[in-house]
């Protein structure tokens, strides 16, 4: 369900888009923003479940980091979703080492599995004939945002991942986006799946 975020941009249909693809046709047809005092310059993508297919299981992840009992206690008390990354923050070195080891292999296990979203290519291809920006803020590891640019030929940069601190929603990587594209945050849009996550990262970076 991609959503399109910016302070400037921030263009939501009357009903969310199922794929990247339907995103793309309404990008490029029937897509009519009003006039923004500043032109659009670059388009930040989330990775998972934006730009491939979900193919992690998120819960079975949560379960194995957390245990059964902490897993329906944690999920309990955050009903729009358990920031994972952030909940082990406060962990001892060791238990966070085997809890990000055990994100890892959850995510190395889908990599073999990894596909991208139908519309993808045709709207980076879009967005190549604007002369607009494609980056990406992800907080999945490096080595699946090599394997994407690798596999299926579709380079965005900078393209930040989990290595990069802080992670979002923290504005800190779109803020680093913008600086590395010499642009204001109020001329980029970030399009992600995830209200929690890429929708709190647009608004942390206007406060």
């Amino acid at each position: 369900m991609p959503l399109f975020l910016s302070k400037s941009f921030l263009f939501l249909p009357t009903r969310p888009f199922s794929s990247i693809s339907n995103f793309t046709s309404y990008m490029m047809s029937s897509f009519s923003p009003p006039k923004p005092k500043t032109r659009l310059r670059g388009v930040v993508f989330d990775m998972d479940g934006t730009l491939t297919v979900p193919v992690i299981d998120f819960p079975a992840m949560y379960r194995a980091v957390l245990g059964e009992d902490e897993y329906k206690r944690v999920k309990a008390e955050n009903p729009t979703g358990i920031d994972i990354l952030h909940h082990i923050e406060s962990w001892s070195p060791d238990l966070q080492r085997h809890a990000y080891q055990t994100i890892a292999d959850f995510e190395r296990q889908g990599l073999d599995r990894l596909q991208i979203m139908p519309g993808t290519a045709q709207l980076c291809g879009f967005l190549d004939s604007k002369k607009i920006r494609r980056g990406l803020i992800t907080r999945n590891i490096k080595e699946a945002v090599d394997l994407f640019h690798n596999r299926f030929g579709i380079t965005f940069s900078p393209a930040l991942s989990r290595e990069f601190r802080p992670y979002k929603p923290d504005p800190g990587p779109l803020l680093h986006i913008c600086s590395t594209w010499e642009v204001q945050p109020n001329e980029v849009m970030m399009v992600g799946d995830s209200l929690k996550d890429d929708t709190d990262v647009v608004f942390n970076t206007f406060r």
